[in-house]
């Protein structure tokens, strides 16, 4: 069974908490609970994928590119 993904960080926990409060109402059919669980499995994946971009780019040395871009100055004549 593939699952859509979805489109956006807000989509996907909007999904994971859709799952948890049905999961945690206990009144989820016992034959629905597998396919929410794997519906929450990837969600979770997506969450964490963007996530752990956000941080790698947070991690990043921004201000070695800032420089880069600066044009030289001429006071080296």
């Amino acid at each position: 069974m593939t699952l859509p993904e979805a489109a956006t960080y807000r989509e996907a926990y909007a999904r994971l908490t859709r799952i948890a409060a049905e999961l945690e109402g206990g009144e989820a059919d016992l034959d629905r609970v597998l396919p929410l669980l794997e519906e929450a499995r990837a969600a979770y994946a997506q969450c964490r994928t963007r996530i752990e971009a956000v941080r790698a780019v947070l991690a990043g040395d921004w201000g070695a590119e800032e420089e880069d871009d600066e044009p030289e100055s001429d006071d080296d004549a």
